[in-house]
C-alpha cells in the first residue's frame, strides 16, 4: 500500500474511534486523580487495551501502563505517551468534592489521544503496513505537586524519583524506544490550532522548613524565635534578588506556604514552604537556586531560627526535534490547512517530556482546544475534536512517515540524533540533584 493510501486509511480509522477514546478522556476528566494515585485512570487505560487485544504492562512506577502494537515487520520503536494525572484546583467545574483534584492542564485530552491512535493504528490492514512497534504509554505523575506526599513514597522505598517519567526511565521503560510523542492541550488563541517547536523551562523544587522556638504569641514572643518572620524575610530576599535575573534566562522563582504555624496564640516554629526555581538553561536554574537557598539562609539568620532546605531533582528544559516536528507539522497542515498550525512561543512551564527529548528525538505539539487558563479554575477542554481526534490523526499520520515501508522515515531520524545524555548520565546527573542542608545560625 502506498503512503498517501495509508495515511487516508489511518485517518479514517481515527474518526471512527475518536468518539469512544473522547468518552473515555470525560470519565477521567469527571474522576480526576493525582500523580501516582490515578489507580482509577490507570485501569480505564488498561480496560481499552484489553479491548484491542494489545499486550501492556501496568503498575510501572505504581500506575503507569505501556501497551505494544508490533507492526508487520521488525523496526524502531516510536512512543506515543500521555499523562494520568489532573492538578489541584480548587473551584474547577469538575473538580474533584473531595480532594479537589481538577484536569486543569488537559491531560486526560491526551489518554484520549493515546487510545485513538492505538485502536487506529492496530486495525489489521494499517498495522501490516508498519515496520516497527509502537509503545502506546500512559505516563504518571507530570505535574510536579503534592511534595510531602512523593517525599513520602521516596522514604518508604516506592519511588525514588517524583516525577513519572523519571522514575520510568530508572525502571527501563524507555530503554528500548527510539522516539517519543505527545501532544499538550492549549487555550492560546495565538497559537492556532496547532502549535509546534514550543520551548518549556526546565525546574528545580525544594521544600523548605524553618524550624523556630515557640512562645506565648501575646504573653511572651520575646521568648520564642519566630518561623514564620524568618519565611516572610526570605521571601522578600528573594525578591530582592529578581533584578539580578537575566531576561534571556527566563526564570521564574514562586513558592507556597504549607504549613505556617500551629496556633494563632503561639509564635511559630515550624514553617513549612514547597518552592520552584526554573529557567530555559541548567546553569541559569542552578544560578538562582544558589541565590535562593542564600536568601532563605538570610531569613533564618535574621530571626536566629533554623532552616532545613531540600533541593530535589526536577524537569530538564525541552529539546523538540527539529524533523520529528517538521512531519509532524506536514501532516498538521493536510488535516487543518497550514492557515492553523503555528510555530509556537516560549512557554514559561515545565514538562518532564524535557527529560526524555535529552535521551531520544522526542516533541510535543499543543492543540488549541481549551479555554481558561492553564492550571487555572476556568480551563475546560471546549473541542474534543481540536483536543483528541484531529491531534490523533496528526499524530498516526506523521507514525507512518516514520514506520512504513522499511521504516527510512525513522532511520533518518536517528541516523542524525546525537542523545544529549545517556540513560546512566540523566540518572546521575538527577541523584547529584538531590540535596538537603540544614542551616543553623551562630547563637
Amino acid at each position: 500500500m502506498d503512503e498517501a493510501t495509508l495515511k487516508t486509511k489511518v485517518r479514517e480509522a481515527v474518526q471512527r474511534h475518536a468518539p469512544a477514546a473522547i468518552e473515555v478522556a470525560q470519565d477521567i476528566l469527571n474522576h480526576p486523580e493525582t500523580g501516582f494515585r490515578e489507580q482509577n485512570t490507570s485501569r480505564l487505560v488498561q480496560q481499552w487495551f484489553d479491548k484491542l487485544g494489545l499486550p501492556y504492562q501496568s503498575g510501572i512506577a505504581l500506575t503507569s501502563v505501556r501497551a505494544d502494537m508490533q507492526g508487520g515487520r521488525s523496526g524502531p520503536t516510536v512512543a506515543v505517551m500521555g499523562e494520568l494525572d489532573s492538578l489541584v484546583v480548587p473551584g474547577h467545574p469538575h473538580a474533584d468534592p473531595q480532594t479537589n483534584a481538577a484536569h486543569a492542564c488537559g491531560h486526560h485530552a491526551q489518554i484520549g489521544i493515546v487510545l485513538a491512535v492505538a485502536a487506529a493504528l492496530n486495525e489489521p490492514e494499517i498495522r501490516a503496513e508498519l515496520a516497527g512497534n509502537v509503545a502506546f504509554m500512559a505516563v504518571p505523575a507530570e505535574e510536579f505537586i503534592e511534595l510531602e506526599f512523593r517525599q513520602q513514597l521516596v522514604n518508604d522505598g516506592k519511588i525514588e524519583f517524583m516525577g513519572g517519567k523519571a522514575e520510568m526511565v530508572k525502571l527501563g521503560a524507555f530503554d528500548d524506544v527510539d522516539m517519543a510523542m505527545l501532544t499538550h492541550a492549549n487555550s492560546r488563541p495565538e497559537d492556532g490550532l496547532i502549535a509546534v517547536g514550543a520551548t518549556n523551562n526546565g525546574v528545580i523544587a525544594k521544600t523548605i522548613r524553618f524550624i523556630g522556638r515557640s512562645a506565648h504569641a501575646g504573653g511572651a514572643p520575646e521568648l520564642g524565635i519566630n518561623a514564620l518572620r524568618a519565611a516572610t524575610l526570605a521571601t522578600a530576599a528573594i525578591d530582592a534578588n529578581r533584578e539580578t535575573f537575566r531576561d534571556d534566562d527566563a526564570i521564574r522563582v514562586h513558592h507556597i506556604i504549607t504549613k505556617g504555624g500551629d496556633a494563632v496564640n503561639a509564635v511559630p516554629a515550624d514553617v513549612r514552604m514547597e518552592m520552584f526555581v526554573r529557567g530555559r538553561a541548567l546553569d541559569a536554574i542552578w544560578d538562582a537556586s544558589r541565590k535562593v537557598d542564600r536568601s532563605l539562609r538570610a531569613g533564618a539568620m535574621a530571626m536566629g531560627a533554623k532552616v532545613e532546605i531540600t533541593t530535589i531533582p526536577s524537569y530538564l528544559p525541552i529539546r523538540n526535534h527539529p524533523e520529528l516536528t517538521a512531519l509532524f507539522r506536514r501532516n498538521a497542515d493536510t488535516v487543518l490547512g497550514a492557515e492553523n498550525v503555528t510555530t509556537a512561543r516560549p512557554r514559561g512551564g515545565s514538562t518532564d517530556v524535557g527529560d526524555i527529548s535529552h535521551l531520544m528525538p522526542t516533541i510535543q505539539p499543543y492543540a488549541r482546544s481549551a479555554t481558561g487558563i492553564s492550571h487555572g479554575a476556568d480551563f475546560v477542554i471546549k473541542d474534543y475534536d481540536v483536543g483528541i481526534t484531529h491531534p490523533a490523526a496528526i499524530t498516526a499520520m506523521t507514525i507512518v512517515d516514520l514506520l512504513s515501508g522499511e521504516a527510512s522515515g525513522a532511520q533518518t531520524v536517528l541516523s542524525a540524533f546525537k542523545p544529549a545524555l545517556t540513560k546512566e548520565q540523566y540518572l546521575e546527573m538527577l541523584r547529584s540533584f538531590n540535596n538537603v542542608e540544614l542551616f543553623e545560625p551562630e547563637a
